[in-house]
């Protein structure tokens, strides 16, 4: 079983920046994405940015340009640089760790959530 601890978040006013990192522990066999969703009051959860181990990244479009997502292997920890906050950027910023497993004969995905972290963007 994967745990994710989350840290980083806050109370950051408009055109400021935060760091968000998630360090994954526990049995890990072999971690094929991590990343970072988002939800906000009364919102469904988002993506945010996610990359996998081939090193592709994916983004939302509201964040590109302003966000960046990084992750070392070594450690099994991804981090977001989140640079030019929005009020529209508040919302509750969650881990996602993707792990594949050989399960009797065949590749399964398992997924795991970190707790949560509150990112608010307020003057």
């Amino acid at each position: 079983q994967v745990h994710l601890v989350e840290s980083g978040g806050g109370l950051v006013q408009p055109g400021g920046s935060l760091s968000l990192s998630c360090a994954a522990a526990g049995n890990i066999f072999r971690i094929k994405a991590m990343g970072w969703y988002r939800q906000a009051p009364g919102k469904q959860r988002e993506l945010v940015a996610i990359t996998t181990s081939d090193g592709s990244i994916t983004q939302a479009d509201s964040v590109k340009g302003r966000f960046n997502i990084s992750r070392d292997n070594a450690k099994n920890t991804v981090y977001l640089q989140m640079n030019s906050l929005r009020p529209e950027d508040t919302a509750v910023y969650y881990c996602n760790v993707v792990e594949r497993r050989f399960v009797l004969g065949t590749w399964i995905d398992f997924t795991s959530w970190g707790q949560g972290t509150q990112v608010t963007v307020s003057s």
